[in-house]
């Protein structure tokens, strides 16, 4: 499922475990938007004062011999330069854990190996690195498959099992290298919460998540959560401790075992999504103004997305009475495998392809649809993207970038136009008209762009009287540029104005200057695979 923004871009709950980073050190974590800390209790008389009574927990069973199938893994990364995007980026360098399974293959966090260059795996009891290759990495879940060429690195190691979703209060144990520690470390809790959340690799997607208080550390990321011998989660984000003290989530295996089929064909095809919003159906009064009966069912659709599988057939208005045969209860959950979870569960646990069956109450008149699903992609801006080069066009010393997460992020970007962009990017379909938000993101100063400083930040809108929707048609317009170049934004205020040929006479000049390697980039291209077609060139 994915999140619609509503609230700002920047409007984080938690953050991922990311791992324990070596090297340069990661920036600040935003300042999460939380429950806050409430005042000093009021001391009550001496004969009133209330003891807390701890509740103990029950001592955990005995998960056999993890060491066999624990991994330590340390990764090599390159995160993306958005100011400077022909640039190779920064180098980061950090650890994080991972567990044997079947196949001969290593379950860890996206997180742990996202934009990676290289990756080495460790064993307990082994001196040795082996250097190791990502299988499969599903960003938008934050889980990955590694293996290791080496032979006979899997011999003598046990691959684990799975188990189902674990019982509220019942005790687990997380597994991992916390701070980057060498040796195998074991912090033990309970299950205080199942329900779905966000998952901040990517920053959009929620997904079901499991709550646990056992101490998880940047190190644990990617490392196993186990009970009675068998894998129920993978360790991955957890609330700083300015806002929640001994709160983490793992994934849970519903989550796992969905990578893993989806990964059946060879290829990651990523969650559909039914795409539209909705609210719960909870007061009396609107339910018998829709012509609801009284059995606290329904939740009403309040807006669908047009590049959704739900366009044409779900309507604004419409009230979603059930889902492939599970009642739909007014507060959006269903019972699902004996558990109450969110209808949205339901299409978590589809693919590609695959489609569900609605019964609808529209104009108080039942009816069904069929829905054959798919990502919707204009959810993509809205989150972090891995393993791919920024795309942009440099003309002038003018840097053009199109609107994203990641790009608002290393920007800092506080417009309102732009964050008005972004957030209502979906909601209010401006994906219609600008497939590219584009931007004029930042001005390597010469003096063919003098006085351009105010248009920095600014959203593009034609060039030459030539609406542009996207970075291949603003590649096109300068390359086709006459004489003179009128280029517009969106707002108030005079054109910008450039020379073509005083941008001919300059270009060397400023590529040399700022040491710009390639002048555009038009294609979401694997940073690995650009290396390994520059280097066949």
């Amino acid at each position: 499922m994915k999140r619609i923004f509503l609230s700002g871009y920047a409007a984080l709950f938690f953050a991922s475990l990311a791992y324990a980073q070596e090297g340069t050190p990661a920036p600040p974590p935003m300042e999460p938007q939380g429950p806050q800390r409430t005042g000093p209790w009021k001391s009550s008389p001496p004969a009133q004062e209330v003891v807390p009574v701890p509740v103990p927990i029950a001592p955990p069973k005995p998960n056999g011999p993890v060491q066999k199938s624990l991994v330590r893994i340390t990764a090599t990364s390159v995160d993306p330069d958005y100011k400077a995007p022909w640039n190779a980026g920064s180098l980061q360098r950090g650890v994080g854990a991972g567990f044997v399974i079947n196949g001969n293959r290593i379950m860890t966090n996206a997180h742990v190996v996202a934009n990676n260059r290289y990756i080495t795996v460790e064993r307990d009891g082994d001196p040795n690195k082996y250097p190791a290759q990502v299988q499969f990495i599903a960003n938008d879940c934050d889980l990955a498959l590694v293996t290791v060429p080496a032979k006979d690195f899997f011999k003598n190691m046990v691959p684990l099992k799975f188990g189902g979703i674990p019982a509220l209060e019942s005790t687990v144990s997380a597994y991992g290298y916390p701070i980057g520690g060498e040796r195998m470390s074991v912090t033990t809790g309970i299950v205080s919460r199942v329900d779905f959340q966000l998952y901040t690799h990517s920053s959009v997607d929620q997904h079901l998540a499991i709550q646990i208080s056992a101490q998880i550390n940047p190190g644990n990321s990617g490392g196993p959560v186990m009970q009675d011998g068998k894998v129920v989660g993978v360790a991955f984000q957890g609330y700083s401790g300015d806002v929640a003290q001994g709160v983490a989530y793992m994934i849970p295996t519903p989550v796992m075992n969905r990578f893993l089929k989806d990964i059946g064909n060879g290829q990651y095809d990523e969650y559909p999504d039914l795409a539209i919003t909705y609210a719960k159906l909870q007061n009396p009064a609107q339910r018998k103004y829709l012509g609801l009966e009284d059995d606290d069912r329904g939740v009403l659709v309040s807006s669908v997305v047009a590049a959704g599988p739900s366009d044409g057939i779900l309507k604004s208005g419409d009230v979603l009475l059930s889902i492939d045969g599970h009642p739909i209860a007014s507060d959006a959950n269903v019972e699902l495998d004996g558990e109450r979870a969110q209808f949205e569960e339901v299409v978590e646990r589809k693919f590609k392809g695959d489609s569900v069956k609605l019964n609808i109450l529209r104009d108080k008149q039942p009816i069904t649809a069929t829905i054959k699903l798919f990502k919707p992609w204009p959810y993509s801006i809205q989150g972090h993207t891995y393993d791919v080069r920024p795309r942009y066009v440099l003309y002038g010393g003018l840097l053009f970038q199109p609107l994203s997460l990641d790009m608002l992020e290393a920007y800092r970007a506080s417009d309102l136009r732009l964050r008005h962009f972004f957030e209502y990017f979906i909601l209010e379909q401006i994906y219609l008209e600008h497939p590219d938000v584009i931007v004029l993101s930042n001005i390597l100063p010469d003096p063919i762009n003098s006085y351009l400083t105010p248009y920095k930040g600014a959203i593009l809108d034609e060039v030459n009287g030539k609406k542009i929707r996207t970075l291949d048609e603003l590649s096109e317009a300068f390359a086709q540029a006459p004489e003179r170049l009128v280029i517009r934004m969106i707002g108030d205020g005079p054109p910008l104005v450039l020379d073509r040929n005083k941008v001919e006479a300059a270009r060397e000049r400023i590529k040399t200057r700022y040491n710009v390697l390639k002048e555009q980039n038009l294609e979401e291209r694997s940073a690995s695979r650009i290396a390994t077609a520059d280097e066949k060139n």
